[in-house]
């Protein structure tokens, strides 16, 4: 998943930490012959990253504990009947997961800076307490599951 660069610190071994847009971060190391970032040695290196694209491979690895069982299921919505709380930003409970799933249609899900586009076969994961909202795209049926 494609994120940007938002700011820098370093860690414990004074590597550097690159912040991301996702709220996640990736170490931006300077270690030839393996791995060759000689910009992030210098403040002005850094700098002109800031707002750069990168990957970030933790966005795709969002995983519901093994443990998380359904204990409530929403009806099935539609592009007219979709609750206007679930288009606003809204979170999940502590400990509560979420998985939107699209049973016709598409909608895009937005979380973590982010937007996702959902169709059928493809879940969009709800972290607990994470700020996100839903909008659909034309005629759509999708419910929504929730776990812990």
């Amino acid at each position: 998943m494609q994120t940007t660069i938002v700011g820098f610190h370093q860690d414990e071994q004074r590597d550097w930490v690159a912040e991301l847009s996702c709220e996640h971060g990736q170490h931006m190391r300077h270690r030839p012959p393996w791995e060759l970032r000689p910009w992030v040695t210098t403040e002005e290196g850094r700098r002109q990253k800031l707002g750069q694209a990168i990957d970030c491979p933790l966005c795709d690895q969002i995983v519901m504990p093994a443990t998380a069982k359904e204990y409530k299921r929403t009806a099935t919505f539609t592009e007219e009947t979709l609750p206007a709380a679930l288009r606003a930003d809204h979170r999940t409970k502590a400990s509560t997961w979420a998985r939107i799933v699209v049973e016709a249609g598409a909608l895009e899900y937005h979380t973590r800076n982010r937007v996702h586009r959902l169709e059928p076969g493809q879940t969009g994961l709800v972290e607990p307490e994470r700020p996100h909202h839903v909008t659909p795209l034309g005629a759509v049926r999708v419910h929504i599951e929730f776990w812990r």
